[in-house]
């Protein structure tokens, strides 16, 4: 069923001055996910870009094969999450409530991929629609996976931070398209995970990246 919503804290401020810091990750080689990973250069800063913190989510889980989902009415349906989704939909407001120990910003700005045809926009949508309840804002569903540089100008032009759920194959077209793409740690691929937080910070021009578990329900890793 339609997941329940969560508030949020009046810490927003001195959480987001935190998280648009420099993140620093020690150790780790450089990847395009155009050629796998690999040595590369370090990414130069981009002049005259504001600083920017980018959070992407890949949707909830989705039925397994032969199984169906559920819709918002409770109907079984297909292209919509399965019942862990669901759970993880109505439990994504307490990863950005700072008051309530939350670990991430609250987001200015929410986008799910958009598009006429079933499953993967449904679900985007599904998985970000009580944080957005909670947040008194809409979701931006205008972009469907294949349009991630009109994307990526949307959410640099939105009030940050910004927070995207998106298809996991296209995560590293947005990347590219923000310029986000030869961080340092920066995995070649989405893992095969629902728990995940991919968090993209841009300071004096120079992106940084961080990957964060949700630990949102049982079994997360």
């Amino acid at each position: 069923m339609p997941p329940r919503t969560a508030g949020s804290g009046p810490r927003r401020r001195a959480v987001l001055a935190a998280a648009l810091a420099p993140l620093a990750v020690a150790g780790c080689s450089a990847e395009d996910p155009a050629r796998g990973p690999g040595p590369g250069p370090a990414p130069g800063p981009q002049a005259g870009a504001k600083d920017a913190l980018v959070m992407v989510i890949r949707h909830a889980e989705k039925p397994y094969a032969g199984d169906s989902g559920t819709d918002e009415e409770g109907e079984d349906d297909p292209g919509s999450l399965a019942g862990r989704g669901w759970r993880r939909a109505e439990e994504l407001p307490r990863l950005f409530a700072p008051a309530r120990g939350g670990a991430l910003p609250r987001p200015g700005a929410v986008f799910a991929a958009g598009g006429g045809k079933a499953g993967t926009p449904a679900r985007c949508k599904q998985t970000v629609a009580a944080l957005a309840t909670a947040l008194h804002t809409s979701v931006r569903t205008g972009f469907a996976p294949g349009a991630e540089p009109a994307l990526a100008r949307a959410v640099l032009a939105a009030p940050m931070p910004v927070l995207v759920c998106w298809e996991h194959t296209g995560v590293p077209r947005l990347v590219r398209a923000l310029g986000a793409d030869r961080v340092l740690g920066l995995p070649a691929a989405w893992p095969d995970r629902y728990d995940l937080v991919w968090m993209f910070t841009r300071s004096r021009g120079r992106w940084s990246f961080r990957e964060l578990p949700q630990h949102l329900l049982a079994g997360d890793a």
